[in-house]
């Protein structure tokens, strides 16, 4: 899968430095997967969940929660935000 962009991780990361290097292991880890449905999504990555039109991903033991919207038929992932888990609990999809 394509990701637009790395900004948003690498944005996060200034702000909370221990989150770079799993954030960016689930980047390679999406960039090298291919998935054509949620279902094969949950199969590749466990922790994932679909709220409304967003696939959230739990990143670094829940400590930080990545939200994305994805679209399959390009196989191209929009990171909308990455949040800690306290941020998350305001976050309204």
């Amino acid at each position: 899968m394509r990701i637009i962009s790395n900004k948003a991780l690498r944005d996060f990361a200034i702000l909370h430095p221990q989150s770079e290097t799993a954030l960016q292991e689930w980047r390679k880890r999406m960039e090298a997967t291919t998935s054509n449905s949620y279902s094969e999504l949950k199969t590749a990555f466990n922790s994932v969940d679909k709220v409304g039109n967003y696939y959230i991903f739990n990143i670094a033991g829940n400590h930080y929660r990545l939200i994305a919207a994805i679209h399959f038929n390009t196989q191209t992932v929009y990171i909308r935000d990455v949040l800690t888990h306290k941020e998350y609990d305001l976050w309204k999809p």
